[in-house]
């Protein structure tokens, strides 16, 4: 029976591990070995590691964690969780069933990227979602914003006084003409026709419509969305926020006893969305941990 069960090894998760290993609390770390940033090359906007490789920071941290007696780390994912506080269940991919007092739930989103082909394989690399972490490299170079114009719009605000020129790209359906007027009001090109396919070359990204083709550096995705990467939500009937994450409190408490949840899948009501970011999963994973100290220790006393 282990004090807790990390589900997740993205930082929320490494971060959670350590600071209950700190506190020599047992602990197992449940590795998938898949994450959302897993086709990043360089994690940027984390002070100490801004640029740094994630599999790098991720090895370095599980180095880290080799010095904490009380963390067990496997390379297996959970594949369920059932039980209530004090007897939580976790089944392993391996077959074997592991128990816990708490669980923290840190296994992150997927991305469903719109249906343009090409995109996939370009993800991470040359295509992304979140100025804070991928506008600066693209300081001065053109770009291109493909997807809905609200999104489109938000993101021109936000990149407009970092990069060159701005071409925005329908997926599928035509702008309206007030969309159309909206952005071309913002200063960028606005596409008449909608992207049909995306592709690397030697100078960024060839983009295809039906009435040409253009280069630029790189393409932000004003499209698509983000569900929840495990079941565990469901299976558990945890509260859910209209964003699709599992709604917490300051401390990463779900609405089931005993269960926490930190990094992207979760945020507070008060939030709009989840907070997309290295150094703010690191810092709800440690909230969480806490949050999981104060409750065994409440339970002991």
């Amino acid at each position: 029976m282990y004090d807790a069960i990390v589900i997740g090894a993205g930082p929320a998760g490494l971060q959670a591990a350590l600071t209950l290993g700190r506190m020599h609390r047992s602990t197992l770390l449940l590795d998938s070995g898949e994450y959302r940033n897993g086709t990043v090359l360089h994690m940027h906007n984390m002070v100490g590691a801004d640029g740094a490789p994630p599999a790098e920071f991720r090895a370095t941290a599980r180095a880290e964690l080799s010095a904490y007696d009380d963390v067990e780390i496997r390379d297996s994912a959970a594949t369920s969780v059932s039980g209530v506080e004090d007897a939580f269940v976790v089944g392993i991919a391996d077959g074997s069933v592991v128990e816990a007092r708490r669980v923290i739930i840190a296994t992150g989103v997927s991305d469903d990227l719109p249906d343009v082909p090409g995109l996939q394989d370009l993800w991470g690399t040359l295509a992304f979602s979140c100025p804070f972490c991928d506008g600066h490299e693209h300081a001065g170079k053109p770009i291109a914003i493909i997807g809905a114009a609200p999104r489109a719009e938000h993101l021109i605000g936000l990149l407009g006084r970092i990069v060159g020129e701005i071409t925005v790209l329908p997926v599928a359906e035509l702008f309206a003409d007030d969309d159309i007027r909206m952005l071309e009001a913002k200063g960028v090109r606005v596409s008449p026709a909608p992207v049909s396919s995306v592709e690397k070359v030697d100078h960024g990204v060839r983009i295809r419509t039906d009435d040409g083709e253009r280069v630029v550096a790189g393409v932000f995705v004003a499209a698509g969305s983000m569900r929840q990467r495990s079941p565990f939500a469901a299976q558990l009937g945890l509260g859910m926020l209209e964003s699709g994450c599992i709604e917490i409190d300051e401390f990463g408490r779900t609405s089931v006893q005993g269960i926490f949840a930190a990094g992207d899948l979760a945020h507070r009501a008060t939030l709009p969305g989840p907070m997309a970011s290295v150094l703010l999963a690191a810092a709800a994973g440690q909230l969480a941990a806490v949050g999981i100290i104060q409750s065994l220790l409440a339970a002991e006393h």
